[in-house]
């Protein structure tokens, strides 16, 4: 059931949890990517497809930004929700994740791959099947963003990702940040291979 953007738009989802408990919290680094880029665009934000989202215009490109709030694990059900109505493709639709097998800091873009352990990424993927018409492994070839959190170290992983960004991190995942924003931008209106090698350089870092 492939698509192909017929209604000429593109879909970045950011993943995070709703509420003012997690609003700074380092799970919600795809939250903080799209609340830059509706700031940036003057863009306000309304209720739809079990979320929150905005529409913004880059270039001669249409994109919706989505922040689900179905909370992390169910983070799917919205996303497909949004691309069912826009008669979207698998390869219209960017994911906005935070990683924490990258360094604070960094951002790395990718076409596809596994879920790499991530909750939010897995239930997307779980949800992609109609809006491919090959194999299940075509259910894993969506773009996605990550933004490096560092590693959790002696700290159990939920709690490390529902927690505050420390002071330094803070200041250093600024920088991502603001590299992302301006990644999802380059990404729609030039793809993801060309984004790739744009924005790639310079975040090198391990990712499983």
């Amino acid at each position: 059931m492939r698509r192909d953007g017929q209604d000429g738009m593109k879909l970045v989802a950011g993943l995070g949890n709703p509420g003012a408990e997690y609003a700074r919290t380092r799970h919600n680094a795809g939250f903080m990517v799209l609340d830059m880029l509706a700031g940036q665009s003057g863009e306000r934000w309304k209720s739809g497809f079990d979320g929150l989202c905005c529409q913004m215009v880059c270039g001669a490109e249409k994109i919706l930004l989505l922040k689900p709030a179905t909370y992390m694990n169910r983070s799917g059900q919205s996303v497909a929700q949004a691309m069912r109505f826009h008669h979207l493709g698998i390869a219209d639709l960017l994911v906005v994740v935070d990683d924490i097998h990258l360094p604070c800091g960094t951002m790395r873009l990718r076409a596809g791959g596994s879920s790499g352990g991530h909750n939010g990424l897995a239930d997307v993927q779980r949800h992609m099947g109609p809006f491919v018409e090959a194999s299940p492994q075509a259910a894993m070839q969506y773009s996605r963003l990550r933004i490096g959190v560092d590693e959790p170290g002696r700290v159990p992983l939920e709690a490390y990702v529902l927690s505050a960004f420390s002071p330094g991190q803070w200041a250093a995942v600024q920088t991502a940040l603001n590299q992302a924003a301006e990644a999802v931008q380059y990404w729609a209106l030039h793809g993801v291979e060309k984004a790739m090698n744009r924005f790639n350089v310079g975040n090198e870092g391990s990712e499983k």
